[in-house]
């Protein structure tokens, strides 16, 4: 029997181009249209959040994580989740959501929101959101939209729109406006 030695990394700028093949065997080019693609298209991925497996040095699953405001929850839209296809059935896409939202709550995420399916996803601590209470940038099945709740209120506070956001930038943008010797403002980036 062949033993594989399968190994979960933090992602880097040298597994894009393997990431993105295993995207297209997995989705085909009907990817770029989903909502959450929309979602992602707004800015970059973490790469400190997003991971690879490699079998005896070949990447052959990927799962990214993207910064996100969801309502007033400051937390992280998972995916595109893809195993190659000789590696499905094996428990690494399992494993590698694992990863990542153990990652996002060592983070402070306060939440990590997929959209995907609940007989997959349910079992690995995803629970559906409120029907229709995330506006996504793009039609989407309400019943697929799922949240791992990483604070007590969560689900509370997952009303309203969902997209792209980075404390980072949001911290930038928030000064140099102060530094113009305006009133403070608040901007939703």
């Amino acid at each position: 029997m062949y033993k594989h030695d399968l190994v979960y990394l933090t992602e880097d700028a040298s597994h894009d181009a393997v990431i993105e093949l295993i995207n297209e065997e997995a989705f085909g080019p009907g990817r770029f249209a989903r909502a959450a693609a929309r979602i992602r298209e707004q800015g970059p991925h973490e790469r400190s959040l997003s991971f690879i497996c490699a079998d005896d040095g070949e990447t052959i699953a990927s799962v990214r994580m993207t910064p996100v405001l969801a309502g007033s929850v400051k937390g992280h839209l998972l995916g595109p989740l893809a195993v190659r296809p000789s590696h499905k059935n094996r428990g690494i896409g399992r494993e590698l959501v694992r990863i990542a939202i153990e990652a996002a709550k060592r983070k402070g995420s306060e939440a990590v929101i997929l959209v995907g399916d609940p007989p997959y996803y349910g079992p690995l601590g995803f629970e559906k959101v409120a029907y229709n209470a995330l506006a996504f940038p793009g039609p989407v099945d309400p019943g697929r939209v799922l949240v791992v709740p990483l604070a007590a209120d969560t689900h509370e506070r997952l009303k309203g729109t969902i997209a792209w956001h980075d404390d980072a930038v949001s911290a930038v943008i928030t000064e140099e406006i102060e530094d113009e010797d305006l009133p403070p403002v608040a901007i939703a980036v």
